[in-house]
């Protein structure tokens, strides 16, 4: 999955072949095939570890920083500057009229998750939805135009006058 994933970051569904990541790990396609039946269950098992490792990273962020608008800016950011640059999820939403059902419903759920998880620490919908935008959007370009600074620039302003409504406290949640 990890190949998968590196692969899917790279160059989206259409990327990777289950003979090129059998090469990546050093085992043969029958295996990947034993074990992902199709490429697609392949892809929707990495996008789904994905989106629940990246849900435990959100909130451990979101433990330390109230501003959901910082958290999600840092993260992507850190996306960026890492070895394959980008968010699988991205990747695959470009094209996800494309993609399997499954990779698709896949792809759909890590962004409401993080749709719903910046709802919850203070922002609107709208805002929230904006804030996806910017920083997927300042992503792509930045890794379009090889220039890093593209997704500083875009976001830096937006972080600066982005502030969240304080947040209830949710049962079983101390605020």
């Amino acid at each position: 999955m990890d190949a998968a994933e590196r692969r899917m970051r790279r160059g989206g569904f259409n990327g990777f072949s289950f003979r090129e990541i059998a090469v990546d790990v050093g085992v043969k396609s029958s295996s990947v095939h034993y074990h992902f039946p199709t490429k697609g269950d392949l892809a929707a098992a990495v996008i789904k570890r994905y989106t629940a490792e990246s849900a435990e990273m959100f909130e451990r962020e979101l433990a330390k920083e109230d501003n959901p608008v910082k958290v999600w800016v840092k993260a992507f950011r850190g996306t960026l500057h890492s070895p394959d640059r980008m968010c699988p999820c991205a990747v695959l939403g470009a094209s996800s009229e494309d993609l399997p059902p499954e990779v698709a419903a896949e792809v759909k759920r890590f962004f409401k998750m993080c749709h719903e998880k910046i709802v919850e620490h203070g922002l609107s919908p709208d805002e929230a939805s904006q804030l996806l935008s910017t920083i997927t959007g300042a992503l792509v370009v930045a890794n379009a135009v090889n220039d890093f600074s593209v997704y500083d620039n875009a976001t830096r302003e937006f972080a600066k006058n982005r502030k969240p409504a304080p947040v209830k406290a949710a049962a079983g949640r101390a605020k």
